[in-house]
């Protein structure tokens, strides 16, 4: 008698595969300081950067349904707090790094329990407004250069490494670090029972709460996650900067807006999307930013195209389409060999 059995996996030979390439460039990538030119390394360092702001985002809006328009807030709290802690707390910035995420997971304790009294839009605008309020709150700070903003003391930067190619070589590495760290964080996060509740409640928070779960609780521990984790990609962004102000560190173009184009082109909803998103993003600021505000336009048009044709971004659409995942999150029934 021949007998079939089933049995529920995640992994398939595409995302082991995946896995092994993904070491592989990652493995290039660390290398790159002894392959790749000064200006090679700024361009990558800041691919990562953005690369981490976008899934930080993503986690935010394309798992937990809050779209935030205002994450800036945490960026400029981040780049703020490394400068103050390196300057007045005699803190190695590399030190004051996570030092910046962890007070930025606080800061976002209060702030998290103001905005989610808020829902839909009223929470996107909420968001924008948090941040309005940390731009003119650290213009007031004197110490720190007011409005017009400062820059880290050469002593300081001197300080992280013996010269300038070491200490370029050291931000590119901690920016690689950091969108590494993004990744596995999230991609640990989704793959645990937190992953499966946010599914849930991205597809129908009604649903999700008859079943049991704790809506509240769960949005709650993403945005202190994704809060921390944004502070530290703004303390790493100002630390190569060397030079903060208000009006930087809080950009809503910079920091929100070209992060929600990278995720929507894309694929929201997706861990490879704002990968996609940022090679295409940085394809088309490279090769046409000399256009001025044109290039802006273009973005524009590219935006709505790629919601108009694929809503779900370029990766989403090509992952309904072949079912193809390169972080296995999802779980497939495989069919084993039959027994007799």
């Amino acid at each position: 008698m021949t007998t079939t059995t089933y049995s529920i996996s995640r992994s398939s030979t595409v995302t082991r595969t995946a896995v092994v390439v993904g070491i592989l460039i990652v493995a290039g990538l660390i290398a790159a300081p002894w392959w790749a030119g000064r200006a090679d390394m700024r361009l990558l360092s800041e691919m990562f950067l953005y690369l981490s702001l976008a899934c930080l985002w993503n986690l935010l809006a394309g798992y937990a349904g809050l779209v935030s328009v205002g994450q800036q807030a945490f960026v400029g709290f981040g780049g703020y707090m490394l400068f103050a802690l390196a300057i007045f707390a005699g803190v190695s910035p590399i030190v004051a790094i996570p030092l910046a995420g962890l007070l930025g997971a606080l800061v976002a304790v209060p702030v998290a329990l103001l905005i989610f009294r808020l829902r839909g839009a009223y929470f996107a605008i909420g968001t924008w407004v948090i941040a309005e309020v940390f731009r003119l709150s650290f213009a007031q700070v004197s110490a720190l250069g007011g409005g017009s903003g400062t820059s880290l003391p050469v002593a300081i930067v001197r300080g992280m490494a013996s010269n300038r190619s070491m200490r370029e070589a050291t931000t590119y590495w901690l920016a690689l670090g950091m969108a590494v760290l993004v990744l596995v964080v999230i991609y640990l996060l989704l793959r645990a029972r937190n992953g499966l509740a946010l599914t849930a409640i991205r597809d129908s928070e009604v649903a999700s709460e008859s079943f049991g779960i704790d809506i509240w609780r769960h949005k709650f521990i993403v945005y202190i996650i994704a809060a921390g984790l944004t502070a530290m990609t703004g303390a790493l962004i100002f630390l190569q900067k060397l030079r903060i102000s208000p009006d930087a560190a809080f950009n809503v173009n910079d920091w929100t807006a070209f992060v929600i184009f990278i995720v929507v082109i894309g694929g929201i909803g997706t861990l490879e999307g704002p990968i996609i998103g940022v090679i295409v993003f940085f394809l088309l600021r490279e090769t046409l930013s000399d256009l001025g505000t044109t290039y802006l336009l273009i973005l524009g048009v590219v935006a709505i195209v790629v919601m108009l044709k694929a809503p779900k971004g370029l990766w989403g659409t090509l992952k309904e389409r072949t079912g193809l995942e390169f972080f296995p999150l999802s779980r497939r029934v495989v069919k084993n060999k039959s027994e007799k």
